[in-house]
Formats: C-alpha cells, sequence, structure tokens
C-alpha cells in the first residue's frame, strides 16, 4: 500500500486537475455551457432517457437538470417526448442538430487534448486513461458521497446524494 506521503501528493494533483477542466471548459462554444455539454454527452453515451434518469447520471437535483435541459432544448439540440409508459414523464433525444453539436464539442476536446500532449507518446496516453479509469471505479458510484461529520470519537460517515459544486 502506498505511503501517507504519496496519498498526500496524489490529493494535491487530483486538486490541480481543476485547471485542466477549467481550461477543457474555454473551449466550449459560448452558447453551450458545461452543463449542457454534460447533457449531450450523456445522451450521446447512453442514449433515449429519462430526465430523471440524466439528473442521476449528471449527479444533481431535478431543477438543475431542468435548466440544463430546457438550454438545450431551446437550441435545438434535443427533443422531449411523452414517455408511453408514463404519459407524465418525458424522453429527452438528441435531435440531428444535437448530433452535430455533439460532434463539434468532440472535435474541440480531442484537439486540445492532442495540442496540450503532443509530447506524450501513445503509451502514456493509454496509460493515464487507464489510471483515471481504474481510480474512478475505485471510487465507486461518486454521485453519493460520504459526509464526514467532526467529533472528538472516530469520524462517523454518512450518505448524502449532494450536488457537486462545479455544476
Amino acid at each position: 500500500m502506498a505511503e501517507q506521503a504519496q496519498f498526500e501528493e496524489l490529493a494535491r494533483q487530483l486538486s490541480a486537475v481543476g485547471a485542466v477542466n477549467r481550461d477543457m471548459g474555454r473551449i466550449l462554444p459560448p452558447d453551450c455551457p458545461a452543463g449542457s455539454a454534460a447533457v449531450l454527452t450523456l445522451l450521446g453515451r447512453h442514449g433515449d432517457m429519462r430526465m430523471s434518469k440524466l439528473a442521476e447520471l449528471l449527479a444533481v437535483d431535478m431543477s438543475v437538470t431542468s435548466r440544463h435541459v430546457a438550454h438545450v432544448a431551446a437550441r435545438g439540440w434535443i427533443e422531449r417526448s411523452p414517455d408511453p409508459a408514463d404519459k407524465r414523464s418525458r424522453i429527452l433525444r438528441l435531435t440531428p442538430e444535437g448530433l452535430e453539436q455533439l460532434d463539434e464539442l468532440s472535435r474541440r476536446t480531442t484537439r486540445l487534448l492532442s495540442e496540450r500532449l503532443a509530447d506524450w507518446t501513445d503509451e502514456d496516453v493509454g496509460q493515464l486513461t487507464r489510471l483515471m479509469t481504474r481510480l474512478r471505479a475505485s471510487f465507486g458510484d461518486c454521485r453519493s458521497a460520504p459526509v464526514r461529520h467532526a467529533s472528538a470519537a472516530a469520524p462517523v460517515f454518512e450518505e448524502t446524494t449532494r450536488t457537486p459544486a462545479s455544476t
């Protein structure tokens, strides 16, 4: 098992990944903020879905999801149609314009990564991808995060489904 100093350095490096995410956010088109890009990406990856499923995948509450969905729907990137199984619900689906926008997002992201990692070998990029995938798997379902309660006794953790600060 790694030593305390290694975990401390890992924590510092993970914290610094925020700068990478901010830089990636800067390449998004002005009419497609990060929340909208996430909606398009998830619909592209998982296909048609209900708003409740999207909220779960985004790890945000329904009010935040509704704002993101309204934004992408207003631009014609998704359509909302009645769910045949439950007329009170809506099924979200990418439109052809949404697929074009998703392709543009992918091109921009790929271009930025290829520019910034130009001096990396294919093996380095592959190793980083494998390790990040493994890191995410080690954390399991990050949609519910333990909250630490400070006390004189041993720390107590409880499950919560909180909205990430970056959303």
